[in-house]
């Protein structure tokens, strides 16, 4: 059994001309404080990740940074290109393979990538919508998933920030 948790990252600066280039974007101080409030409930309701895979895109990387900084232990953080926006399906199913020998793995995402990441892990193809900052944990037999996985949580920022 491996469990897979899809973050998405946390509230961004607007696009526009202080960030032309889209992936350079970074979190803004309220992402930020209110991530560090969901690392520090992701740890309240025991939540332990052995690897984080994020996208390389400036934000969704300080939000696994920031995930890691609130787990015991702090887990290990890789990057795939697969989960930057309009990466596709395949790809990522592929980058999550390469974790395989992991128990608990997270990936953090970009909407509509991460949405539809859990519709397929769960066997529906209507897209799961994430809030930025949410979280939720799909247990799955084995990578790569033969079938659909189980839903076993689902936590919006705001749910996260109460547990707190």
């Amino acid at each position: 059994m491996t469990e897979l948790y899809l973050i998405r990252h946390g509230v961004a600066e607007e696009r526009g001309e202080a960030w032309p280039d889209d992936a350079k974007r970074p979190l803004t101080q309220d992402g930020i404080s209110k991530l560090r409030k969901s690392a520090s409930a992701l740890k309240a309701v025991g939540v332990v990740i052995d690897v984080i895979v994020t996208s390389p895109f400036v934000r969704p990387r300080q939000t696994a940074e920031l995930i890691a900084a609130g787990l015991d232990p702090h887990p290990h953080i890789v990057t795939a290109d697969s989960l930057t926006p309009g990466g596709t399906l395949t790809a990522v199913l592929s980058d999550l393979e390469k974790q395989s020998k992991r128990e608990r793995i997270a990936l953090v995402g970009h909407e509509p990538g991460i949405g539809e990441l859990a519709a397929r892990l769960v066997g529906t193809r209507h897209p799961i919508p994430f809030k930025k900052g949410a979280v939720c944990r799909i247990d799955v037999e084995a990578l790569p998933s033969s079938g659909p996985g189980d839903l076993r949580w689902f936590l919006t920022p705001k749910i996260l920030r109460r547990i707190r």
